[in-house]
């Protein structure tokens, strides 16, 4: 008996004001229960769970693993909180059955993959936590069911790269959260179909590429966040291909190559109109050695005096060898006359029926 009233108690725990209140109130309709509450040391998933509920808490628990069906009959549940439960494994349809989920939480945990049918039954999905895991590959196609979803967070993992048709079917997602990876290349196609992208945080990865096109899909992009990289240079092209209305670039804390091509294309982004990186002051520079630690806002206009200086030196080179070239043919060419007139000269004291020969 008490062991029965102490699962009541906790099934009967509210952790939130926003959701549906329990009725005690015998004339009233019994709303859905608000909330379960696990003790802590679950190693499995409760089968005793209300059908009404709508927010499951089961952080902080020793679960290991999810396994198939584990929801089974939850129709309600809106959120469902899994963060740090040691969980390694989701077993195939373990989310089976959660059509109506918000909100999942699966941050903390111990997830190296992304199974394929991961988003199967999770189309009302809006927010997805997925940060502190060690996930290393997320298989393309993974996520296009999850044709509501807002937000996804997959920062400090161990991911190399996000593909093309990772992202597929993410048509409303609004923000992406990706730093602390070991992404090296942001790759054309992997952003495409991303047109309500606001916010990429791609910090403290090592990108030391990012191919020209890469970016155009995102119409919408407001943040984009590449500090913290492995970047030397970039490409005008990459940046103008954004068609926003404005977009906050931050690329402080990488090793930039500064050099007259850097400063060319960093003084192009800062004069288009809808670009503005905004921490300009704090780019630094880390070659040639001269500049080392330099700010780029600070060198930027010495960057290209000595290639100034070089075209200069050799235009002038060029022009004075041109200019000696056509002295010396014109002088040949005085020369070949005066030997034409010598000869039409001798030619007429024996024919004197010969024109002269003209200066």
């Amino acid at each position: 008996m008490q062991l029965r009233e102490r699962h009541r108690f906790l099934l009967n725990s509210t952790f939130s004001t926003s959701g549906p209140v329990w009725m005690k109130d015998a004339l009233r309709p019994v709303s859905p229960l608000p909330c379960c509450c696990s003790p802590p040391g679950l190693r499995s998933v409760p089968r005793t769970l209300p059908h009404g509920t709508w927010m499951l808490k089961l952080g902080r628990n020793n679960l290991t693993e999810i396994g198939s069906h584990a929801f089974v009959g939850l129709w309600s549940l809106r959120v469902l909180d899994l963060q740090g439960s040691q969980i390694h494994h989701l077993r195939p349809k373990a989310l089976f059955s959660l059509s109506f989920l918000e909100r999942l939480d699966l941050s903390w945990n111990m997830l190296t993959s992304i199974l394929v049918d991961f988003s199967s039954s999770l189309s009302a999905l809006k927010e997805l936590r997925l940060e502190h895991n060690y996930i290393q590959v997320i298989p393309p196609n993974s996520f296009e069911n999850l044709d509501n979803l807002e937000k996804l967070d997959l920062s400090y993992n161990e991911l190399e790269a996000v593909g093309p048709g990772v992202l597929k079917g993410l048509s409303r997602l609004r923000q992406l959260y990706l730093q602390h990876n070991r992404l090296s290349v942001v790759q054309q196609g992997s952003m495409d179909m991303l047109p309500g992208l606001e916010v990429l945080q791609l910090s403290y990865n090592n990108i030391s590429q990012i191919h020209s096109d890469a970016l155009a899909p995102l119409y919408s992009l407001a943040v984009l966040s590449l500090e913290g990289n492995n970047l030397h240079h970039l490409k005008f092209k990459t940046f103008i291909s954004l068609h926003t209305t404005a977009t906050h670039i931050q690329l402080s804390g990488n090793p930039w190559n500064c050099d007259c091509e850097l400063h060319r294309v960093f003084s192009k982004i800062l004069f288009v109109r809808y670009l503005h990186i905004d921490d300009y002051t704090n780019v630094t520079c880390h070659k040639p050695p001269l500049l080392a630690g330099y700010s780029l806002a600070w060198v930027d206009s010495r960057l290209c005096v000595a290639e100034t200086a070089t075209v200069l030196v050799i235009t002038v080179t060029v022009l004075v060898t041109v200019v000696g070239a056509l002295v010396m043919a014109e002088r040949k060419r005085k020369r070949k006359e005066r030997g034409s007139c010598y000869g039409e000269a001798h030619a007429q004291i024996q024919s004197p029926s010969h024109a002269l020969c003209s200066k």
